[in-house]
């Protein structure tokens, strides 16, 4: 794989959002225009190289945003960091089916390992953050949980950060 500048993203899943699975909310609307700048702003920021960690959520939201910056960019590429390999097993069908259609279409995809463990989540952000210069986030401001372990680790590493605020 060519070395390229790469961006990474965390975010929410849909019980820390205030729309919750409502995608058609207008603070869910806004919330893709915004990842869809953030993206945007990468890119005229050079990176090329785009990675999710493909939870339901905002990670998902990342992803279809990557894939429609594709249409313009042809050059864009996107990597799946599936934390482990029965990561939508438990997923109602038509979020498996949202899921799987991503991946179909994603350039790389990486798998952190192959079974669940307590820790694979972690490993699967500190891999994208290993990998990036540039962290998006849809962050609400609570000092808990992945989404602030990965954008406080990021921000240790030194990548600029993107943070997308979380409003009720």
């Amino acid at each position: 794989m060519e070395e390229t500048l790469a961006c990474c993203f965390t975010g929410h899943r849909p019980a820390r959002l205030p729309w919750g699975e409502r995608e058609n909310d207008p603070r869910c609307l806004d919330m893709k225009l915004q990842i869809r700048r953030a993206l945007e702003r990468a890119w005229e920021a050079g990176c090329r190289h785009f990675i999710s960690g493909m939870a339901r959520g905002c990670d998902l939201y990342f992803a279809e945003a990557v894939l429609a910056l594709r249409q313009r960019h042809p050059e864009a590429v996107l990597e799946a960091a599936r934390p482990y390999e029965g990561q939508a097993a438990s997923w109602l069908p038509q979020e498996r089916a949202r899921y799987q259609a991503i991946l179909d279409q994603c350039d790389f995809e990486t798998m952190v390992q192959h079974q669940y463990d307590r820790g694979c989540m972690m490993r699967r952000n500190r891999y994208m953050v290993n990998r990036s210069v540039r962290l998006i986030a849809v962050y609400d401001g609570t000092p808990k949980g992945g989404t602030f372990n990965t954008l406080a680790y990021a921000m240790r590493r030194g990548l600029e950060t993107d943070i997308l605020e979380v409003s009720p």
